[in-house]
């Protein structure tokens, strides 16, 4: 055959551009091959920068360096993101899940490569935040740029949106199967045979790919030694409910003092506030420095000396209560430090900052069974099922949690261990908030996609791209033979009664006037206000599709008025806004 006629008949997706599989699973491999690359990228940049200003500590100006690090880290991530790239590329996963749900998956060219410089520079210079959520937003946004590119439809450039978020995690663990789990979990991708094999290609490929970019000191791996122990299970139990507890205290922390800053008004004013904090913070306590990968692989490899560091602090491992203080402080102030690091002005996620918490709060529950029970636990098992509990909660992640764990100790010896704590964790976290750290806010605004199709639709659906403003209106003072004009020239059977600052004040329909409307005697004697009637509801234009829905459900009409602060904006049918969703509906069960 022709090289001509291959590439045109491989290519030739214009005309079935959901349905060629061909092209999606090369387009599944080079998103995940190129997310591979942006996440080694990402990782090798911050090492490397952490590592050349972690030299200028230790031996020219110890620690008092941790204070201007952060500080200007965030300073040239603020100058960056406000002068070059001009555009808010904080809450990476989150702004994924709002293209997903309300921009038909488009995300932004510059986020194939913004958010790795920015992350490079906040996390580099002490950023107490993590690289993946910058990596997860690359990732989905070259599959984003991919599919527009090929012009592809919305199914499939969400899909491929998937896969670069796959790829990315799959990339940055070196963790394929974490990879797939974190993308059905968090994004809520729907599991099909057609999405699971594109998923399983971006995947491997990322996984590959970082084991040839990405050495074992650049990303957290650990060997687990020795086997499970069955009279564990009630300490495993024990910790999966204070690690739901710790996962739910940071989760609504988190949203509560990024709040706080978002309310200074000042970028600078902002910048110094939060770099402040940060920087006396990790001046107190180093291991709240950086994503704290390295602090965990300390506790992991026993030296509690070295994760404590070197500070006013030194020699608190001596004595046991004042390291169980200790701990407790890096567990109480983590979530101050990373929301100070993201509400300053700095670009990186949680994601991190949930496993180093996890970790710390694994080993001070190890310890304090340990000194109350007189039990025999293994720390740094302890540490890795803490870590997992920490994502379950946070992320409402449970399965990607078990996944990532396993796969960065290199085998599933911890998988019951893991499952146990993962689980009561989650439906700890449960019993008090039922959507994640990612999907609470677009949650609580109706934007969230979900696994259930009918709500996936409906967030989806913009149904103010219905309301009907043709329909002619009339006066209260108008009189029977002014709306017989008006009839004579519509072609609508309604007719809304607006004062004159566009105040809605009733609705006369056809049918309540077609007995009179041919008796010219009534003409100048009834007036709209008289025959008017007030509809059983209206609908606000800033609500969502759901109240919409609520709505006619409630009062069982087939049209309600729109307002707009209380002005007349149009009308809106049960019928258009079922014709709409019958048409998306289609789209969404296609395979």
């Amino acid at each position: 055959m022709p090289k001509s006629n291959f590439f045109r008949k491989l290519f030739n997706f214009r005309a079935e551009p959901g349905r060629n599989l061909r092209l999606v699973y090369l387009l599944s491999l080079a998103v995940g091959f190129l997310s591979a690359v942006a996440a080694a990228i990402l990782k090798n940049a911050i090492h490397y920068t952490h590592q050349i200003l972690a030299e200028g500590i230790t031996r020219q100006s110890g620690s008092y360096l941790y204070l201007a690090y952060p500080v200007i880290g965030m300073l040239l991530t603020v100058l960056f993101v406000r002068y070059i790239v001009r555009d808010n590329i904080s809450h990476g996963i989150s702004r994924i899940l709002y293209a997903i749900s309300k921009k038909k998956s488009y995300l932004k060219a510059h986020n194939t490569w913004s958010s790795v410089v920015a992350g490079t520079m906040t996390i580099g210079f002490g950023g107490s935040v993590g690289a993946e959520a910058p990596i997860v937003l690359t990732g989905s946004s070259i599959g984003s740029v991919i599919g527009r590119f090929f012009k592809l439809d919305y199914r499939t450039i969400t899909l491929l949106i998937g896969c670069g978020a796959t790829g990315a995690v799959a990339g940055i663990f070196k963790a394929p199967v974490a990879g797939i789990v974190f993308t059905l979990e968090i994004l809520l991708l729907d599991l099909t045979m057609s999405s699971i094999v594109p998923l399983l290609i971006s995947s491997v490929t990322a996984a590959t790919v970082a084991y040839f970019l990405m050495g074992n000191g650049v990303i957290l791996t650990f060997d687990v030694s020795g086997v499970f122990n069955l009279r564990n299970i009630p300490w495993y139990i024990v910790l999966g409910i204070g690690s739901g507890l710790v996962s739910l205290y940071f989760s609504r922390m988190t949203i509560f003092l990024e709040g706080l800053y978002e309310k200074i008004s000042n970028m600078y004013v902002r910048l110094v506030t939060g770099g402040a904090v940060l920087g006396v913070l990790i001046f107190l306590f180093p291991p709240l420095y950086g994503e704290g990968y390295d602090s965990i692989r300390l506790l992991l490899e026993g030296d509690v000396a070295g994760f404590a560091g070197s500070n006013i602090f030194s020699g608190i491992t001596d004595n046991f209560w004042n390291l169980i203080l200790f701990l407790t402080g890096i567990v109480v102030l983590k979530v101050l430090a990373s929301s100070s690091t993201n509400g300053a002005g700095g670009v990186g996620g949680i994601f991190a900052p949930t496993l180093f918490l996890g970790g710390v709060n694994g080993f001070l529950t190890a310890s304090l069974l340990k000194n109350f029970f007189n039990v025999n636990l293994p720390d740094n098992r302890f540490v890795l099922v803490g870590m997992a509990g920490a994502m379950a909660g946070v992320m409402h992640a449970p399965l990607t949690a078990i996944f990532l764990i396993a796969e960065i100790t290199g085998g599933y010896d911890l998988l019951i261990p893991l499952i146990i704590t993962s689980t009561i964790a989650f439906i700890t976290v449960r019993g008090f908030e039922r959507h994640s750290i990612y999907h609470v806010q677009l949650a609580g605004r109706g934007e969230l996609m979900t696994h259930d199709k009918d709500k996936a639709v409906l967030t989806q659906m913009d149904w103010k791209k219905d309301i009907e403003t043709d329909l002619s209106t009339v006066k209260p003072q108008d009189t029977l033979g002014d709306l017989v004009k008006v009839i004579s020239r519509s072609r609508r059977n309604i007719f809304p009664v607006v004062d004159q600052y566009n105040i809605l004040e009733g609705v006369v329909s056809l049918d309540e006037v077609r007995e009179i409307m041919f008796n010219q005697q009534l003409y100048d004697e009834i007036i709209m206000r008289d025959i008017m009637t007030i509809p059983p509801s209206y609908i606000d234009k800033r609500e969502n599709i759901e109240t919409v829905m609520e709505t006619f459900r409630k009062t069982g009409a087939w049209n309600l008025p729109v307002l707009d602060n209380g002005y007349y904006v149009g009308f809106i049918s049960k019928s258009r806004i079922y014709t709409t969703y019958r048409e998306l509906l289609i789209q969404f069960s296609s395979e």
